[in-house]
């Protein structure tokens, strides 16, 4: 962790040698200094940090270079902020006409003098702690100018696909006896555990039961919950409600007491399951079974736990099911696996590596997470057998520190990833326990911490989504849900590696996690992550740390106190997460380092014009608030993702100038995410002129805007990946409302847009997902009108005349169309044969005129999903359905089609068979 501190910082160094160099002037050489002895260190520390587990001395030393490190980069971040203060003021004497003409210079003296001589300490600090290398006997560690772990590699690799969690192996037996349980018909609710120590497999057991067909159609419906050690009733019981239910704003707001009630209301008549994954406590059932009702027979909750006596708590003996080790051939198999990734494996090959790969499994005593670990550490390695017994003797020595065999197993890998994915891979620890991680925001924040280095050409964002990646080729962090184009959308770590990174992250002073603000922190944390508590009082009591540079809050924070501290004593912060809150202060523009800043909740925010001054940020995510944005916001040219999908630019940005001309738009040529309402700020061709642009959603009334130079702009942004027009919030919230009579939100704009024309998308080679709110005349029937990759495409209130399944079936590439809200207000729509080979999942929601939905044979061949909700005057199933042989999922809701359902069922035979299967 020393390397990717020194690394990081000394890259930030040099980057501010080339940009900075007439701030720094007479300290240069100084500076210049410092950045050449960290090169120095840095290369000692590839050897030494490896090293530091078996040696105290190394540990100290290694830690030592650290500290230094991160007084520097006080020093040097310190003064950047005074010289700030300093323009700034000189700026408003300007302004007053009251500044001597010999105040500049003399003024700015006292800081090039103070920074001059706190560089030479650090120097002189740096120098000794060098020294001490040989003095104290540690010159045997080798200065590697490279190295084959370390090196980041020059191209993207095409890495063979990853061992899933359902390739594990060894619970099959598991799968089918939990199976029956559920499936037994009881007299009232009754409870299922399946109980197992840490790495065993529980999650993935309970998950492969809970997604097989015979078990979704059993039940009404079902619900996943994560509950871990973070126990709160409240936030679990609004989970449950939020998968059953569409709840209103003001619902979710509901005390327990009322939440519960509600819950219990919508389940009485209902057969339900409820999965509790990761339960720690007797007091979750306790909290929670009354407000599970038992009148509706048959209805089942399922817990996964560690510790039987809260399995016993909950249930009967006869309805647990402990999960065993698996033994060794399983482990074996297992293990071959996840190291050969699926590849093609020459049998004499593995035959040689038979000897020590079969030692190294038997240290894994059956835990399938040991073993997955494991096999993703050996993926990276030769397939040699002095390469194999290398590892083994390693786990070897990790295994007599102690008695935890897979928590030294895990701590192995993580050692032995190269230095600039350790940082990756302890940073996941910030997140909660369980809890799904956001791949794009993990990204982001990857990003502003430092972590990626550039290499060639590639974008960093492309760089960390191969950390990410890596990541999951070694089985540190596991796939939670994949975009339509196979990428990984979010991503989960496992509570034992999560643990390991909270342990490792704590040692190497990389980041505390904090569930109470009530005590001190350490002074010397540099990145403080809060879980739980309302942040209301000043917790200028806690944060007595001017070093901190990260602050993460996942609870809800108010109060004006909190804010007050941040803005005198915490002015180094470079991200900065405050949770729930629409408090924004007026001078953000003291963080002048602040490189991500995101807010969480709803409400109305508005951002004070200071926000001009954060030169250095890269993402701005406002979540779900609503209000206005100052036009100075154009300013901040080192911006790469700008998600306030929800807000307006206020003022008009046409009327002030920048250095390079008029402010508008056009400033962000380094922008990658762009979602804001549309405003006059479209009107030109600065849209055009972001190139780099991938992801662009623009919500609100669009109408006066579309004209001919906005489509030509688009038609410039050929690195599109997802184009969102016409949008508050894209998501099925807005079309679930349909189904239980809720009003639109207030800041949801009634007038539609309107789309007179669409220009030709040919040149758009990588955008695969479209979305669109506004009414067409009609769909473009010549195909150039389509992104040649098209992989997902949404319409909503179109309100198209034609049936646009004559044109869209034709897209070669289509996986996943969805059409709402009246996107087509014909009686009939067909599916022709041959149509829509690659479409896997379609979704019609809110088709009020819809009567009838027709696919004929050969038609969508390879459909998985098919969901229609609330579409009123549709009482039939669609004809054809029962010949869409890869159907897997059929959801109706909002709509009558009871007698036709009850007429296939009398019928029985093969086709109530199928589809007693399938709907959910």
């Amino acid at each position: 962790m020393a390397e990717g501190t020194v690394t990081f910082f000394a890259e930030k160094l040099s980057n501010l040698i080339l940009q900075e160099a007439s701030v720094f002037g007479q300290v240069e050489g100084q500076i210049k200094l410092l950045r050449n002895e960290l090169e120095w260190m840095r290369l000692f520390l590839k050897d030494a940090d490896s090293k530091r587990i078996h040696d105290e001395r190394i540990k100290l030393w290694v830690n030592q270079i650290r500290n230094a490190t991160h007084d520097a980069e006080d020093v040097i971040d310190e003064f950047i902020v005074n010289m700030d203060h300093r323009q700034r003021r000189l700026n408003t004497l300007k302004l007053l006409k009251c500044l001597p003409t010999c105040v500049g210079f003399a003024d700015k003296l006292p800081f090039i003098h103070e920074l001059d001589s706190r560089v030479k300490d650090i120097n002189v600090m740096i120098g000794a702690i060098m020294a001490n290398r040989s003095k104290y006997g540690l010159g045997d560690l080798v200065a590697s100018s490279s190295s084959t772990t370390d090196q980041v590699a020059a191209h993207k690799e095409k890495r063979p696909p990853v061992v899933e969690e359902s390739d594990v192996v060894g619970i099959e037996d598991g799968t089918e006896e939990v199976k029956q349980m559920l499936m037994k018909e009881e007299t009232r609710r009754s409870v299922v555990s399946i109980v197992g120590m840490g790495g065993l497999g529980k999650t993935t057991l309970a998950k492969k039961v809970y997604n097989q067909r015979d078990v979704q159609q059993h039940f009404d419906c079902k619900a996943w919950v994560y509950v871990s050690q973070e126990f709160r009733a409240r936030e679990i019981l609004l989970d449950i409600a939020n998968r059953f239910m569409s709840l209103s704003e003001k619902e979710k707001e509901m005390r327990e007491s009322e939440l519960g009630e509600k819950l219990c209301e919508y389940l009485k008549e209902k057969k339900y399951l409820v999965v509790m994954d990761d339960v720690w406590s007797s007091e979750v059932w306790s909290r929670l079974r009354s407000h599970l009702p038992e009148a509706k027979d048959g209805s089942k909750v399922l817990i996964t736990t560690r510790n039987k006596e809260i399995a016993l708590h909950a249930t009967s003996q006869a309805f647990i099911y402990e999960l065993r080790l698996m033994n060794d051939d399983e482990s074996w198999q297992l293990f071959l696996k996840k190291t050969f990734q699926g590849t093609s494996t020459p049998h004499t090959l593995i035959r040689e590596l038979e000897e020590p790969g079969k030692k190294i499994v038997a240290k894994c005593k059956g835990l399938p997470l040991a073993v997955v670990v494991l096999g993703g550490l050996l993926s990276t390695k030769e397939k040699t057998k002095p390469s194999w017994e290398k590892v083994l003797a390693s786990i070897e020595w990790y295994l007599d520190q102690g008695p935890e065999s897979c928590m030294g197993i895990l701590a192995l890998s993580y050692n032995d990833l190269p230095y600039y994915l350790k940082s990756c891979f302890l940073y996941c620890g910030i997140f909660p326990e369980d809890s799904e991680i956001k791949a794009s925001k993990l990204i982001r924040l990857w990003l502003a911490e430092g972590f990626i280095q550039r290499r060639g050409k590639e974008t960093l964002e492309d760089i960390a989504e191969d950390y990410m990646h890596e990541l999951i080729h070694r089985s540190l962090i596991q796939v939670a849900e994949r975009r339509v184009d196979g990428g990984v959308e979010s991503c989960r770590m496992h509570d034992l590696l999560r643990d390991l990174a909270v342990l490792e992250a704590k040692d190497a002073k990389f980041f505390e996690v904090h569930e109470n603000i009530d005590f001190t922190f350490p002074i010397s944390v540099r990145r403080l992550v809060i879980h739980q508590n309302l942040m209301k009082k000043n917790i200028s009591k806690c944060l007595h740390n001017s070093q901190l540079r990260s602050l993460v809050s996942f609870s809800e924070t108010t109060g004006k106190k909190s804010w007050r501290y941040l803005q005198e004593h915490i002015k180094l912060l470079t991200v900065l997460e405050l949770g729930k809150t629409n408090m924004l202060p007026r001078d953000i523009g003291e963080f002048i380092h602040l490189k991500f800043l995101c807010i969480n909740g709803h409400g109305r925010v508005t951002l004070p014009s200071s926000i001009c001054r954060l030169v250095n940020l890269q993402s701005l995510n406002l979540g779900d608030h609503y209000g206005s944005i100052p036009y100075s916001i154009w300013k901040l040219q080192q911006l790469r993702h700008l998600i306030c999908w929800n807000c307006k630019i206020s003022g008009q940005s046409k009327t002030s100038k920048c250095v390079n001309g008029y402010l508008g738009v056009e400033q962000l040529t380094n922008l990658q995410t762009l979602a804001l309402q549309g405003g006059s700020w479209l009107e030109g061709d600065g849209l055009g002129k972001l190139t780099q642009l991938r992801k662009l959603v623009l919500g609100g009334l669009l109408t006066p805007y579309l004209k001919k130079g906005f489509f030509e702009s688009i038609t410039k942004l050929t690195a599109l990946q997802t184009l969102a027009l016409g949008i508050e919030k894209y998501s099925k919230k807005r079309l679930l409302n349909h189904l239980v009579g809720l009003e639109r939100q207030k800041n949801v704009i009634e007038e539609k847009t309107l789309f007179p024309g669409l220009v030709p998308f040919s040149c758009h080679a990588y955008l695969d997902v479209v979305n669109l709110i506004g009414k067409f005349e009609k769909l473009p029937e010549q195909f150039e009108f389509y992104p040649p990759n098209l992989l997902k495409l949404g319409l909503w209130d179109c309100e198209l005349r034609d049936d646009p399944m004559m044109i869209l079936e034709k897209l070669p590439s289509l996986r996943k169309l969805e059409l709402g809200s009246d996107a087509y207000v014909g009686k009939k729509m067909i599916c022709s044969s041959g149509g829509f080979l690659q479409l896997e999942s379609l979704i019609l929601i809110g088709l009020n005129k819809l009567e009838e939905l027709t696919v004929e044979e050969g038609a969508m061949s390879s459909l998985k999903t098919l969901e229609i909700w609330s579409c009123g005057k549709m009482k039939k199933l669609p004809h054809g359905l029962l010949q869409l042989t890869n159907l897997e999922k059929l959801s109706l809701r909002g709509s009558s089609y009871h007698e036709s359902i009850e007429e296939i069922e009398k019928a029985g035979g093969e086709d109530w068979d199928k589809l007693r299967k399938i709907m959910c």
